[in-house]
């Protein structure tokens, strides 16, 4: 098993894609997934970019990512913001889950940000345990506010 971990590239896309419907079906929302390929390429790889990730590649295919992007913290400064990190779930159970965090948590301590933010469902204990594994706080103290538009 070799497993590379590199940033993503545009070609990356469509894949990433398909293992965001493969987390949306997983967090029992499928219908939420909206965006195009389109708008999804130009976010990341644009003249503007506003998304960055990781992707894990076994066997030249992505089996997982790490999309993350900047959020400013009054108190604290910039911040990196993991908004997705999924390994398909054929491929877990190999470790590239940690490869990917850990390879987040570089890319904060290179960048200087001051801390790395993320949510997790309630229900998913898989992934309460991973995190937990690396002393995260998980706050339920915090109510997420979202307005559609």
């Amino acid at each position: 098993m070799q497993i590379n971990i590199r940033r993503a590239e545009r070609k990356d896309c469509k894949r990433l894609l398909e293992l965001i419907n493969e987390l949306a079906i997983y967090e029992k929302a499928p219908e939420e997934v909206t965006v195009t390929l389109e708008h999804f390429e130009e976010s990341g790889f644009g003249s503007n970019p506003v998304w960055w990730a990781f992707v894990a590649e076994e066997d030249h295919t992505v089996q997982g990512f790490a999309l993350y992007y900047i959020r400013y913290s009054t108190w604290k400064g910039q911040c990196l913001y993991l908004e997705d990190f999924l390994v398909t779930e054929n491929a877990r159970g190999k470790g590239i889950g940690k490869l990917l965090f850990d390879k987040v948590i570089e890319e904060c301590k290179e960048k200087g940000f001051k801390r790395m933010v993320w949510q997790v469902l309630e229900w998913n204990e898989p992934a309460i345990n991973f995190y937990k594994k690396y002393n995260a706080t998980l706050d339920p103290e915090w109510v997420n506010g979202i307005l559609d538009f």
